[in-house]
């Protein structure tokens, strides 16, 4: 897929010159424009990495909690849960991942009426080898070193926790 041309300008910044002249200065537009655009960097980025495994980096991620897991299988409802997903998301990328073969399900012995998930040996093959391919392009992040990687983390933490998505 060829790249697109790069414009001249930034067109954030000039939004932000623009948005000043008509509603007055608001930095969060423009943190909020630019994070929103590095998130499609970045997701299109890592998703060209995974494809060839036929993964998405929603699926990675589900393989890479798995892989995780004690047992290498949890609820359904846990997966959800730890991904900050719905439960029909779950369902989706479960229901992928146990086409391709990377994942089987079982009845949760603990409760009647949930599922386990459970990554297979092709499922941790293939984490494995997509995620040493993941960590040679730095997920995306090649342009940053690993101090200011940490200082990215540490900026956007405040908005997750305000977001309630885990207690301190």
């Amino acid at each position: 897929m060829p790249k697109p041309l790069s414009l001249s300008f930034d067109p954030i910044a000039r939004a932000d010159e623009l948005w000043k002249q008509h509603w007055g200065s608001v930095p969060a537009m423009a943190a909020i424009t630019s994070i929103m655009r590095a998130h499609q960097i970045l997701l299109a980025e890592v998703d060209a990495v995974v494809k060839p495994y036929g993964l998405t980096f929603a699926r990675y991620e589900a393989l890479v909690l798995l892989t995780f897991s004690q047992r290498g299988e949890l609820p359904m409802s846990k997966i959800g849960e730890r991904l900050m997903v719905h439960p029909t998301s779950v369902t989706n990328t479960i229901d992928r991942l146990q086409r391709a073969g990377l994942v089987a399900r079982r009845p949760n012995p603990q409760d009647g009426r949930g599922t386990l998930a459970s990554i297979t040996d092709k499922g941790r093959e293939t984490c494995d080898a997509a995620t040493r391919d993941l960590m040679a392009m730095d997920f995306g992040l090649s342009a940053y070193d690993a101090e200011e990687c940490g200082e990215i983390f540490a900026l956007l933490r405040p908005l997750r926790m305000a977001a309630h998505d885990f207690e301190e």
